[in-house]
């Protein structure tokens, strides 16, 4: 959204520092008068900024400061939403409804969507009705969906319009979201063609639309999911995409700068996910107790893994006991393991969320991982083969060298292996696969790569 207010540049971290510094102490000396016009003269998207920084009771107090203020609905469309949660969920219906005038629809529908069904409801009987409508339209599609994230004000004249009226028409309009391209629709409203700025102000000014329009149109429909948005947007390097029903007709646009919260949301998941801590984007502002419950399910795989290792431990004690060099290398096999692991679980998965990688074209990618796996593991395995060799005063056969060789070779292998399947699979199934790079994928790693390092330990040294 445009900000009535400019700034040239973004506060640096040490300019936040003071304004947070001066924003406390003014609070703490109650002094609303100079707090108003401190708040006034902060860009929206600053002051969301310090509100992450902020106590529950600082946030109270400057919001409250903040109702006269009519860049106030901008603010809260830059708030982090367990905030805006907090801040509006006790006001009055009338209140929030007044906060979200100046808001653009899109925005509106994300932070009533936040509210209870109850309140949300409420806010909308207050609202125009030709505005509730709209919002209701827009709360029906899910919210991580081109529907649930399109702007439904956007500008679009018929085919028959002169190049001269169309310019008319933009000066004079002041209600769509972003006027990046003119949409040219038909008499029923289906979408037919684009024209781009710089071309409609080149024309002829008698020409009508049609014959400079361009009919090839990129367009999503209201359920395509907003990653796949985003990428569409990326690819085509547009700066807004039409969203069409099932006739073709227009319904809305996705703006850029919506697109780039999509992309920077899904890459905050994708992150917290593949660390094992769910996809929760505000995690940091969690209470405590919130934060272990959110994290408590996806260690407990972690858990259970280190179980099973111990069981199979346990399991191979007495080759342990016979071999004393034996358990130094085990976390050398679960460390490389792990990692090339991971390794190609992020290529497999950055590759889905690029679009460089289709489920149809996956079989090179896997043989290429797994022959990735096998050059690293032969190439590491000879090396901790050699060391391991050369520990004379161990007191151990030299060829143990060959144990330890030999596993991390396969270890690293499996390890590639499983890294680029279990993406690929839960793909398939239409299941996230950034979960396969978290708990899941290294435990799993760790508990072959260790039975396979005892296996192999097993079969060579009672020869030996």
């Amino acid at each position: 959204m445009v900000s009535g207010s400019i700034r040239k540049r973004p506060m640096l971290e040490r300019e936040v520092a003071i304004l947070l510094d001066t924003f406390r102490r003014l609070i703490r000396r109650h002094a609303k008068a100079i707090l108003v016009k401190l708040v006034h003269k902060t860009h929206p998207a600053d002051l969301a900024l310090l509100f992450r920084h902020f106590t529950e009771s600082e946030r109270v107090a400057i919001f409250h400061l903040m109702k006269e203020n009519e860049l106030t609905g901008e603010f809260l469309t830059e708030l982090d939403t367990s905030i805006v949660q907090t801040l509006l969920e006790p006001l009055e219906a009338v209140e929030v409804a007044s906060f979200l005038t100046e808001v653009g629809s899109d925005d509106m529908a994300d932070i009533l969507n936040l509210l209870p069904e109850e309140k949300a409801s409420a806010i909308l009987e207050t609202l125009k009705r030709e505005e509730s409508e709209e919002l209701e339209e827009l709360m029906a599609y899910p919210p991580d969906s081109a529907g649930g994230i399109m702007a439904v004000d956007v500008f679009s004249l018929q085919e028959t319009t002169s190049a001269m009226d169309a310019i008319k028409s933009i000066q004079t309009y002041e209600e769509a979201e972003m006027v990046f391209y003119l949409y040219v629709t038909d008499d029923m409203k289906k979408l037919t063609g684009v024209v781009s700025l710089r071309d409609l102000v080149t024309a002829e000014p008698e020409s009508n639309l049609k014959s400079i329009m361009t009919q090839e149109v990129v367009s999503v429909i209201p359920e395509t999911d907003q990653e796949e948005v985003a990428r569409q947007v990326s690819r085509y390097n547009l700066l807004a995409i039409p969203v069409v029903d099932s006739n073709g007709i227009l319904l809305g646009i996705v703006t850029v700068d919506d697109v780039v919260d999509v992309i920077r949301e899904e890459a905050t998941e994708d992150f917290l996910q593949m660390a094992g801590i769910g996809k929760d984007r505000e995690i940091l502002l969690k209470p405590t107790l919130e934060n272990v419950k959110l994290r408590l399910p996806w260690l407990f795989a972690t858990w259970i893994g280190g179980v099973l290792v111990s069981w199979i431990s346990g399991k191979f004690e007495p080759i342990l006991m016979s071999t004393v060099a034996l358990p130094a290398f085990i976390p050398v096999i679960i460390g490389m393991g792990g990692n090339v692991g991971t390794q190609s679980s992020t290529i497999i998965i950055r590759g889905f969320a690029t679009g460089r990688i289709q489920l149809s074209r996956v079989g090179n990618v896997i043989w290429k991982e797994m022959r990735v796996g096998i050059l690293l593991g032969i190439f590491y395995g000879v090396l901790l083969g050699f060391v391991a060799s050369t520990f004379k005063f161990l007191n151990v056969s030299p060829q143990i060298g060959i144990v330890v060789g030999i596993s991390i070779c396969i270890s690293m292998f499996l390890a590639t292996s499983i890294g680029t399947l279990v993406p690929i699979l839960l793909r398939k199934f239409d299941v996230d696969p950034a979960i396969a790079s978290g708990p899941f994928v290294t435990t799993s790693i760790d508990i072959l790569g260790i039975l396979v390092y005892f296996l192999i330990a097993a079969s060579f040294l009672t020869t030996l």
